[in-house]
């Protein structure tokens, strides 16, 4: 079972970026899906998230508007486009399947907003 996180990186203020969830090993649509985020020294916090198979999504008041979550369950993939990006959203960003008491995590993708 896996979890790989992609599309991190540098982007100045204002830019967007589009992070990838590949799920390995599980079929990704019987889970809900969701992404949070972590700065150093700081708990992780939720940021977004999608049900099982997809019907509904949620947001955190700091990033609705700005991020959307999808899934394509064919693929076994989930994106969370992440538009007007602010130096505030820098964290280390985190995918995760639940369902139940399963629950698997990915291992990080760096996103960087700064000029």
């Amino acid at each position: 079972v896996q979890l790989v996180e992609s599309g991190g990186g540098l982007v100045q203020p204002g830019g967007s970026l589009r992070l990838s969830c590949a799920a390995s090993g599980f079929t990704s649509s019987s889970y809900a899906m969701r992404w949070y985020r972590q700065v150093p020294g700081k708990e992780r916090e939720w940021v977004a998230g999608i049900s099982s198979p997809g019907g509904t999504t949620n947001y955190a008041d700091s990033v609705k508007g700005r991020f959307t979550i999808s899934r394509d369950n064919f693929k076994n993939t989930v994106t969370l486009q992440m538009n007007s990006l602010k130096p505030e959203d820098t964290a280390t960003y985190y995918c995760r399947a639940v369902r139940g008491q399963e629950n698997y995590w990915g291992q990080g993708t760096q996103v960087t907003v700064s000029s």
